[in-house]
């Protein structure tokens, strides 16, 4: 059985996410996001910087969230969720898949670290307002994409649960707003309104 070694507030609820839509079977060892068990020296033998998600599968240990999805898409799919080879989609989605670590993360990573992370006399104004609006920057060509659609390549796919992940907590820090980004407002909510989705982020 698949086991996913997780921590909420983390990446790790897409994989999460993904293993819930697929309805695959899996064991979850649920951790706090605290160094006392990440930087454990039993997961750091999972993972050598001690972080979260890390997928096991018999002899397999894997870690990095995008490649997990890849890796269960191709060993476990059971249906899919994402597009063929052929499919004219396929481009669009291996994109979108990708952006939201190219793109979006890395100032999502610098905002929480400023906002929720380090003590408030080590946090900087000026770094975290350059990355609100590097991240803000970031959103509005998906802002675009999204425009008349409910998911981010028309139907429901893994891209969804990266870079869907990736819209719910930038809406939670403020920067996907519903005046500001309308369409990607009421994706996060449609996201969230999915049994899966809602399960991943409420372990």
């Amino acid at each position: 059985m698949l086991k996913l070694h997780f921590a909420p507030n983390s990446r790790a609820s897409r994989s999460l996410w993904l293993l819930e839509e697929l309805g695959l079977d899996y064991e979850l060892n649920r951790m706090d996001f605290h160094p006392k068990d990440l930087k454990s020296d039993e997961h750091r033998s999972r993972h050598p910087l001690g972080r979260v998600p890390v997928l096991e599968d018999g002899d397999v240990s894997i870690f990095e969230s995008g490649a997990i999805a890849e890796y269960i898409l191709e060993r476990h799919k059971n249906g899919g969720l994402k597009p063929a080879v052929d499919d004219p989609a396929f481009p669009e989605y291996l994109q979108w898949f990708h952006y939201c670590e190219g793109m979006v993360m890395p100032p999502v990573n610098t905002i929480v670290v400023h906002t929720l992370l380090l003590p408030p006399d080590r946090q900087d104004a000026t770094v975290r307002e350059q990355a609100q609006r590097l991240l803000a920057k970031a959103w509005a060509p998906v802002e675009e994409a999204m425009a008349g659609r409910d998911y981010i390549i028309g139907d429901f796919s893994a891209a969804d649960t990266m870079l869907g992940h990736a819209c719910i907590m930038s809406k939670r820090l403020g920067i996907v707003t519903d005046e500001v980004f309308p369409n990607l407002s009421a994706y996060a909510d449609r996201l969230l309104a999915r049994p899966a989705c809602a399960k991943a982020f409420a372990a």
